[in-house]
């Protein structure tokens, strides 16, 4: 145990972070655990699911209790699973834009 009166209060600091970072932490693995098995069980809802764990990263993000690049890896692998297990709104929404931006490429010209 510390002497220290400011080691004290630290301490008592520390504790409280922690408890809020625990909980912050469950909750989103919680939220991504979820979006994982709705992608697993081919669920209608698991484009929904997938955009919550999302939202729940970001936000812990914002709160400071997961790296940014470790949130950024795992949306990544979300959204490489949903795009995957071919949800049709995602498709649908992604390949319309993409096929319209497409350009068809350039010919040389003979010379």
């Amino acid at each position: 145990m510390a002497n220290i009166k400011s080691q004290i209060k630290r301490n008592r600091q520390n504790e409280k972070r922690r408890l809020r970072n625990r909980n912050a932490r469950g909750s989103t693995r919680t939220t991504v655990i979820s979006a994982r098995a709705a992608l697993g069980s081919n669920a209608p809802e698991s484009r929904e699911a997938v955009l919550k764990a999302i939202s729940a990263l970001d936000k812990a993000v914002s709160q400071g209790v997961i790296h940014l690049n470790a949130a950024s890896r795992r949306k990544s692998r979300l959204m490489k699973q949903l795009a995957t297990v071919g949800d049709t709104s995602a498709n649908e929404a992604g390949s319309g834009e993409k096929a319209a931006k497409k350009k068809a490429p350039a010919k040389k010209s003979a010379k």
